[in-house]
């Protein structure tokens, strides 16, 4: 069983059990959140596509907490000014793991 939902402007293929990165929010580790917005779901019944979204259809994950994503280093240049800059940049997400995929 699999769904397919869209969040942050990202679609993401999720299975029960998963663990995955979405968009940081601000929530504690340890409490629930739901993704409504299912846009195909596969159980034993066969594949349902959404219209946009499939209706009655859930998603609910553990939030496991923060983490932050792999180092980016922006250099810039100015050719024949001796002018150089390096900065640095880490974007945080907010860690996930599937607990359930609901269709009612």
């Amino acid at each position: 069983m699999y769904a397919i939902i869209a969040d942050g402007g990202r679609q993401y293929k999720v299975e029960e059990g998963q663990e995955l990165e979405i968009d940081y929010r601000e929530i504690a580790q340890g409490e629930q959140l739901t993704f409504d917005r299912v846009l195909a779901l596969s159980d034993e019944e066969g594949l349902r596509l959404g219209k946009p979204t499939v209706d009655g259809a859930a998603v609910v994950a553990d939030v496991l907490g923060p983490t932050k994503g792999k180092k980016i280093f922006v250099q810039k240049l100015r050719r024949r000014k001796n002018s150089r800059r390096r900065t640095g940049h880490r974007q945080l997400f907010t860690k996930v793991r599937i607990r359930s995929i609901s269709a009612t």
